[in-house]
């Protein structure tokens, strides 16, 4: 039963850390397996805040490195491209709208877009990660009480 519930939790902890899923796919994941939901709350922004300064410290480096081949120039020009277009709110709003950013809980948006916005506007790692924690904790509330009525609906 332990590893069970050990196994679960990394499960979804996993899905969690993952990009473009992240919260929003590793709350209903957890509930789906039937963990309790503040359990799942929690395990989910742990996993969702895992990547977060890793992200901050290394992308700028691992940017230079693949633009040295050029399969990999349009795309990374694209993906910035689209960072900035999400980040106007954290431009105009700074710490506000990088919280913002992160809570809305909608593709494109979340702790990884979150954490390149953060480093591609210059917002420094000790004002970013408890900008980018608060995000995470409302979209995760956000999510779980949505999942939680989704599934009562359907069970």
């Amino acid at each position: 039963m332990e590893e069970s519930l050990l196994l679960q939790c990394a499960a979804t902890m996993g899905v969690a850390m993952t990009p473009i899923l992240e919260l929003r796919g590793a709350i209903p994941f957890g509930l789906a397996l039937g963990l309790p939901p503040g359990l799942v709350y929690i395990v989910s922004v742990l996993g969702n805040m895992i990547p977060v300064p890793a992200i901050m410290l290394f992308i700028r480096a691992i940017f230079r490195w693949l633009y040295r081949w050029p399969w990999w120039q349009s795309r990374l020009d694209r993906l910035v491209k689209r960072t900035h277009l999400k980040g106007r709110i954290v431009r105009k709003y700074r710490i506000p709208g990088l919280i913002l950013l992160v809570a809305i809980p909608l593709p494109g948006t979340g702790a990884w877009t979150g954490a390149l916005v953060a480093t591609l506007f210059g917002i420094r790692m000790q004002i970013a990660l408890p900008a980018i924690l608060a995000g995470v904790l409302i979209s995760g509330g956000v999510m779980t009480a949505v999942s939680l009525g989704l599934l009562s609906l359907w069970f």
